[in-house]
Parts: structure tokens; sequence; C-alpha cells
């Protein structure tokens, strides 16, 4: 009986064992066979077909990652190249500033240094530290006092006209009232001194930021544009400093009235950031009984 089994599993197994001898059999045959041009084994070509989606794939998928990450590097470079050019844009642009603000002071400080060959005065140079709180500023503090050899009512000028006079001292500064103030005054001509009769008298007319030029007859012309100079007469201002420019005229509707002016001052009062302090001091004045003819000044 049990050799009739073995013969039996014998006979069922066989078909079995066929089946795996002709696969080995294919799989030799498959190894070992080759192309007929190229001479490759036809299993290499075979797994290389199958295998070769997922390599391209991979391959498209690691190109991508690659030109990503590279973007990210490209970005994060531009990004800061970017930046580098903003900061050396902005310094520039400060020293630019810085330059023109340099370029600004030092003409008007040579503007302020010429004054002493056009008026012929010594002058103290001085830089504004303070102003009142009116919108037009009628007075400032300067950073020089009497310790600079600054006297009360000395005359306050930049390159461009009268300031004002000193009218408050301590050692180190001084307190300067603008011509505007409706307390300043000046004497004052139009036009040239020793060519023009247009003699009067300038006052400040406080928030306005303009003075006003009073008593010039009625017989004198004046017009827009015309300049103003002081005459010396006030014993503050030396004679031939600028006043300012006519910017209004309300003429005089007959010869004996005076002539209304109004007057744009030459210094930027709004804008002033250095002075200069003339060491003016006016020449005294005769006693009025030593002008007087036929006095006899000697005293019995």
């Amino acid at each position: 009986m049990a050799a009739i089994r073995t013969q039996r599993e014998i006979r069922q197994r066989a078909p079995i064992w066929l089946g795996i001898l002709l696969l080995t059999n294919l799989v030799i045959m498959a190894v070992d066979a080759r192309d007929s041009v190229t001479r490759q084994r036809m299993l290499r070509i075979w797994i290389q077909a199958l295998v070769s989606p997922a390599q391209s794939l991979s391959s498209g998928a690691s190109g991508a990652g690659a030109s990503f990450v590279k973007e990210i590097v490209n970005f994060r470079s531009t990004a800061n190249e970017n930046e580098r050019l903003k900061q050396e844009l902005a310094t520039a642009q400060l020293e630019l500033r810085q330059a023109r603000q340099a370029a600004i002071e030092n003409d008007r400080l040579n503007g302020l240094l010429n004054l002493k060959e056009q008026t012929g005065y010594d002058q103290v140079t001085a830089r504004v530290i303070a102003r009142d709180s009116s919108v037009w500023f009628n007075t400032v503090t300067i950073n020089r006092g009497s310790s600079s050899g600054i006297a009360l009512n000395m005359p306050v000028v930049t390159a461009g006209g009268i300031v004002g006079r000193v009218i408050a001292l301590s050692p180190w500064t001084a307190q300067v009232m603008m011509i505007t103030d409706e307390k300043a005054a000046a004497g004052a001509i139009v036009g040239q001194l020793g060519g023009s009769g247009a003699l009067g008298s300038v006052r400040g007319l406080g928030n306005t930021g303009l003075v006003e030029m009073r008593y010039v007859s009625g017989l004198e012309k004046v017009e827009v544009g015309d300049y103003i100079l002081t005459t010396g007469q006030d014993g503050i201002y030396p004679p031939g400093l600028n006043v300012g420019e006519v910017v209004q005229v309300k003429h005089a509707p007959t010869a004996t009235q005076p002539h209304q002016i109004l007057i744009r001052p030459g210094a930027k009062l709004d804008q002033l950031e250095e002075v200069a302090v003339l060491l003016y001091r006016p020449p005294q004045r005769p006693a009025p009984e030593q002008t007087l003819p036929n006095v006899d000044k000697v005293k019995k």
C-alpha cells in the first residue's frame, strides 16, 4: 500500500516538477540570451526597460528639487545684495546731504567773513542757539557775550543784511532784538546813500515778518524792488548796511504826505544759523551848544 501511494504521489507531482524544470530552463535561457546586435544580455535589457520609468521619475524629482534649492539660494543672495545696495544708497544720500549742508554753512561763514572787508569793522561771529516762542522769532539768543567784546546795542548782521541789535548780555550769550520787532527801528534811505533824498526810518511790524519805512516824502520816487540801506543816523547801525527790498508801495496822494512802504528784510530771519556782531560804536555827537553858531564857548 505504501508503494502504491508513493507511485501515485510521484505521478501527481510529476507535472509540478516538469513545470519547475521548464521554468528553470527558461530562466537559464533568458539569462544567457543575448541581443544579436549589441550582444547585451536580454535579461539586463528587460530589467532596464522595467525600471527606466521609475528612474525617470526619480531623476525628474531630483532635478526639480535641486533647481528649487538653487532658486532659494539665489533668492537669498539677491535679497542680501539688495539690502547691501539699499544701505550703500542710504549712506551715499546721507553723505550728500551732509556735504550740501557743509557747503551751505561754508558759504554763510564766507559771507560773514567778507563782511569785515565790506563794512571795515571788526566783528564777532556767533551761532544762534535759541529763539523766542513767537511765530516770527522777533528775538534770538547767540552763543557770544561780553567776554567776546560784545556790548549793548551793537548791530547784528548777516551777509544778506541787518538782523537787529543786542538788547541783553551775559558773559557768554547775548539776546538780539530783530529788526522786525515792533520796538526796533533804524535810520534808512531808499537807494544809495548820498545819491537819494528818500530818507526815513524803518520800524518792525511784529508778526508779519516785514518792516515799514516811514516819513519818506511824497516828492521822492519809490518803486517796488528798490533797496533800502542804513544811514547811521540812529546811533546803532553804521551807514551803508542793507536793510532789505521794497515789496509794496502805497504812493502818497499829495506831495505833503509820506509814502507807505513795506520792506522784506535782506537777512533771512526765519533761517538764521550764524550771525556777525559788528564791534561798532557810533561816533560821539557834539553837545548841542557846541554846534550852534555865534555861541561864546568860553565860560566866564
